[in-house]
C-alpha cells in the first residue's frame, strides 16, 4: 500500500481515508471468519499481518474502533484477496486508558481461551498505532557491554534469544507443525473425538506458507478411502474431489515412439478406478476450512524453526522463527522474536524431508535398523489446453525415455475438469550422472509426440517442484518419540508404486490423533504414543505399503529389472492370491552416495527452451509466485563454505546448479577465473532437493521467515 495513498471507500457513505505508515488495523475475512492484526509497515503493495481469533466485543475492549466498509481494502492488501472478502475492519483508536489495560489483558482476555500470537506486539508499544520496532538507539542500549555498538556483532540465534528473550509462550494440548493433509487430518480427528466425548482439546496448526495450500504440490490422483473415513459425507460438504478418473494409460516411451500397455497387463498399482484427479492444494484449503469450523486454530505464515525439549529430553513443543533479522544475522528495525508453542504432544507433518523431522529422526535414532530413505524430485506444471483436446479424468503414466536404463524416472499427465491438464516428471535422486538435470529432463519429456499432443495450443499457467519420500515401508522410521509423532510424508508413508501419498497422509494423521486423544484423556503427556504405531501396523495402509515394499529397491537394479519385478509383484502375485511378496529386497546406500565423478560420466546436452512448450528455470519460478524477504539470512546454509568449489565443482562439475529446479545455485567466475558459489535464496521453491542430493551433505535447508516461498494456485 503506497504511503499517503487514499483508501477509496466501497460504501458511498464512507469518506475516503489515508492510512499512514504505522497504522494498526484489525480485519476479518467474511469467508472463513479469520481475524488479523495488520500493521502498515512499508511502501510495498501488501501489509503485514498475523491471523488471530478475536471477537468484535473483545476488539472493543482492546480499543479498536469500527470503520466504514471502505477499510475493507486493508484486508485485501494484507492477504492479497478481493476486498469483498472483508467483513469488517477496525482501526486502533488514539492513546487512552484502554492501552495499558489492553496490553495487560492480551495474554488471557475475556472470552479468549488462548493467548493470541503477535497481538501483544501488534497492539502494544509506546503508541498504540506504532509497529513493533527496535531502533538503533535501543539496540545500542541493549548490546553487551563488551561491544561498542550492537551493529558490529554478527549474532547467532542463541545470542538473539539471550539478549531479547524470553520468548512469549502459548500452551496447547496438541501442537501440529504443517497444515497439509496429514497435519489437518490430525487436527480434525482430535476435534471430532473431543466432540464425541463432549470434552475439549486445544489444537493449533502452524503453517510456514502464506496460507494452507500455498506450499502444497502433488500430481494428484487421490484415493478417497482415507478422506471418506475422516468425513463420510465429504461430497455433501463440498470437498473438491470433482473429477473421477475415467481412464488409465500406461506408456513405455522411446525417443520417437510410445507403446501402450494393454489394460489386462496393467499392474494393480496403476489402476485408478474409483479415484479422483484433484488439485491437492484445493483439497488442503478445504480441509483447513473444515478444521477451523471444528475450532482448530491455524496460524499461516508461522514457520516452526526449532524443536523445544524439556530437561528429560522430551519434546515439549516448537518455537517459531524470528522476524526482522538481516543477512548479517543481526536484528534490524521491525525485529520480532519468535514465539514458543508448547504442548502435551507435538505432531510433525512438514512433508517430505521435513526440516524438524530430519532433526528428530537423527536425535532419537528413529531410523535405526531401517533401510536408508530414498527420494525423488517431482517437477510439475499446470496447463490450460484447447477444449477440443480435453479428456477430463484421463490418467497417463509414462516410463522409459528420456531416462536411460539405469536411471529411475517417469512422467504423469492428468486431465482435470475445466480444460486443465496437470503434468510432471519424477526423477529418482539416486541418479549417478552429475550432468543430469531433472528440470531439463522434464522439459525434454514434454517434446515427446505422445505428450506434446496433449499440450500444443495450450498455455502453461503453473509451475512447482517438491521432493518425494519414496523409500516405502522398509525405510519408514519409528513413528513416535517422547512427546510427539511423525505423520504423512514427514515419516515417509507415500506409496511410490501407486504414486499416491495424500490418502496415506490423512490416514496416519487420523491414527496419530486417536492415540494422542486417548493419552490426553488418560492424563498423560510427553511420553511415547505407542498406540499410534500399533494401530498403523494393523491398518489397511500398512497392508498396502507391505505390498509395495520392494518397488523402489528393484529399480535400483535398473529399469528393466524394475519393470519386470513390478509386473510380477503387482500383477502376477495378486492373481495368485498373494498381496505381499514373499521376499524382501533391501538397500544400503543413501541417495547422495550414488553420484559419480563428472569425468567418469557422459555429458548430457539439453535443447534450448522455445518459450511455448519448453521453458527456462527463471520464467518457471516466476509463475510459482515465489517470494522471500530479501533482507533475511539465506535459509540455504553451508556447513563449510569452501566445499562447493573445492569438492562439488572440482569433482562433480557443480551438480547443485543442475539438480535445483529454481536456479538457486550458480557458480560465478571472477576476472581471475576463480569460482564461487552464488546462492539465490529468494528463488527457492522449498523442494528440499539440495538438502538430499548434495554429495557431501554440506547444504542444510532451514526455515526462512514464515510466509515466504511459493504461493501455488491450483496445484
Amino acid at each position: 500500500m503506497a504511503d499517503g495513498a487514499p483508501m477509496r471507500p466501497e460504501s458511498n457513505n464512507a469518506a475516503s481515508r489515508t492510512l499512514p505508515l504505522g497504522t494498526t488495523a484489525l480485519v476479518t475475512n467474511l469467508k472463513n471468519g479469520r481475524t488479523a492484526v495488520v500493521t502498515i509497515r512499508d511502501r510495498g503493495p501488501y501489509a503485514k499481518g498475523r491471523i488471530i481469533d478475536l471477537s468484535p466485543s473483545t476488539a472493543r475492549q482492546l480499543g479498536f474502533l469500527p470503520q466504514p466498509d471502505g477499510e475493507r481494502k486493508v484486508f485485501a492488501a494484507a492477504y492479497q484477496r478481493r476486498a469483498s472478502d472483508a467483513q469488517w475492519a477496525w482501526l486502533k483508536g488514539p492513546p487512552g486508558p484502554h492501552c495499558a489495560a489492553s496490553r495487560a489483558a492480551i495474554r488471557r482476555m475475556p472470552g479468549q481461551r488462548r493467548a493470541i500470537p503477535g497481538a501483544r506486539r501488534a497492539i502494544g508499544g509506546a503508541h498504540p498505532c506504532a509497529p513493533p520496532r527496535i531502533d538503533a538507539e535501543s539496540r545500542r542500549r541493549r548490546a553487551p557491554p563488551a561491544s561498542p555498538t550492537f551493529e558490529t556483532l554478527s549474532m547467532t540465534p542463541a545470542q538473539i534469544l539471550e539478549q531479547f528473550g524470553p520468548r512469549e509462550s502459548m500452551d496447547y494440548d496438541v501442537v501440529i507443525v504443517g497444515a497439509g493433509p496429514a497435519g489437518l487430518a490430525t487436527a480434525i480427528r482430535l476435534k471430532q473425538l473431543a466432540a464425541l466425548e463432549g470434552g475439549e482439546v486445544s489444537v493449533v496448526v502452524l503453517e510456514k506458507g502464506s496460507e494452507p495450500g500455498a506450499h502444497i504440490l502433488s500430481g494428484a490422483v487421490m484415493d478417497p478411502r482415507a478422506i471418506t473415513e475422516l468425513f463420510p459425507d465429504w461430497r455433501e460438504r463440498g470437498a473438491p474431489l470433482n473429477q473421477p478418473v475415467t481412464g488409465d494409460e500406461v506408456l513405455f516411451l522411446t525417443e520417437a515412439g510410445a507403446t501402450k500397455t494393454p489394460d489386462w497387463l496393467v499392474p494393480g498399482c496403476f489402476h485408478n478406478e474409483g479415484n479422483y484427479v484433484i488439485s491437492l492444494g484445493a483439497v488442503t484449503q478445504w480441509l483447513a476450512g473444515q478444521a477451523e469450523a471444528l475450532g482448530v486454530e491455524i496460524f499461516p505464515g508461522f514457520a516452526a524453526a526449532e524443536v523445544l525439549y524439556d530437561d528429560a529430553g522430551r519434546v515439549r513443543g516448537v518455537a517459531t522463527g524470528n522476524l526482522g533479522v538481516g543477512k548479517d544475522g543481526e536484528p534490524h528495525d521491525g525485529f520480532q522474536l519468535g514465539m514458543e508453542l508448547t504442548a502435551r504432544y507435538t505432531v510433525f507433518a512438514e512433508g517430505s524431508r521435513g526440516h524438524l523431522g530430519k532433526q528428530l529422526i537423527a536425535r532419537y535414532r528413529l531410523d535405526a535398523g531401517r533401510d536408508p530413505q530414498s527420494y525423488a524430485i517431482g517437477i510439475k506444471e499446470l496447463w490450460e489446453i484447447d477444449a477440443a483436446k480435453a479428456k477430463p479424468g484421463l490418467v497417463v503414466h509414462t516410463a522409459g525415455w528420456p531416462m536411460d536404463s539405469q536411471t529411475y524416472g517417469g512422467g504423469f499427465l492428468y486431465h482435470l475438469e475445466g480444460n486443465k491438464v496437470t503434468l510432471g516428471f519424477v526423477t529418482g535422486l539416486d541418479y549417478k550422472n552429475p550432468w543430469l538435470s531433472p528440470f531439463e529432463e522434464m522439459q525434454r519429456w514434454k517434446t515427446h509426440p505422445a505428450i506434446r499432443a496433449h499440450l500444443e495450443g495450450g498455455k502453461r499457467i503453473g509451475y512447482g517442484a517438491r521432493a518425494i519420500t519414496a523409500g516405502g515401508i522398509l525405510s519408514l522410521p519409528k513413528l513416535v518419540f517422547p512427546g510427539g509423532a511423525l505423520v504423512g510424508c514427514d515419516a515417509g508413508t507415500l506409496n511410490a508404486a501407486r504414486i499416491k501419498g495424500s490418502h496415506a497422509a490423512i490416514k496416519t494423521g487420523m491414527l496419530a490423533a486417536e492415540a494422542a486423544f486417548a493419552a490426553l484423556r488418560a492424563g498423560r503427556s510427553h511420553d511415547e504414543l505407542t498406540a499410534y504405531p500399533d494401530a498403523f501396523d494393523k491398518s489397511w495402509l500398512h497392508e498396502e505399503l507391505q505390498g509395495s515394499k520392494n518397488f523402489k529397491q528393484w529399480f535400483k537394479k535398473g529399469n528393466t529389472i524394475g519393470a519386470l519385478m513390478t509386473g510380477i509383484e503387482q500383477w502376477l502375485l495378486p492373481k495368485l492370491g498373494m498381496k505381499t511378496p514373499p521376499w524382501t529386497i533391501h538397500r544400503t546406500q543413501a541417495d547422495h552416495l550414488y553420484l559419480q565423478p563428472a569425468a567418469s560420466m557422459p555429458q548430457i546436452g539439453y535443447p534450448k527452451p522455445d518459450g511455448q512448450l519448453t521453458f527456462d528455470r527463471l520464467s518457471s519460478v516466476f509463475i510459482s509466485n515465489t517470494n522471500h524477504e530479501e533482507k533475511q539470512p539465506a535459509h540455504l546454509t553451508l556447513k563449510n563454505p569452501s566445499v562447493p568449489v573445492t569438492t562439488n565443482l572440482a569433482t562433480y562439475a557443480g551438480p547443485e546448479s543442475r539438480y535445483c529446479p529454481a536456479g538457486v545455485y550458480e557458480f560465478i567466475e571472477d576476472d581471475d577465473k576463480n569460482s564461487r558459489l552464488q546462492i539465490n535464496a529468494q528463488n527457492c521453491v522449498h523442494c528440499k532437493t539440495c538438502d538430499i542430493k548434495d554429495p557431501t551433505q554440506n547444504i542444510v535447508w532451514i526455515t526462512p521467515e514464515g510466509g515466504g516461498g511459493p504461493n501455488y494456485a491450483g496445484m
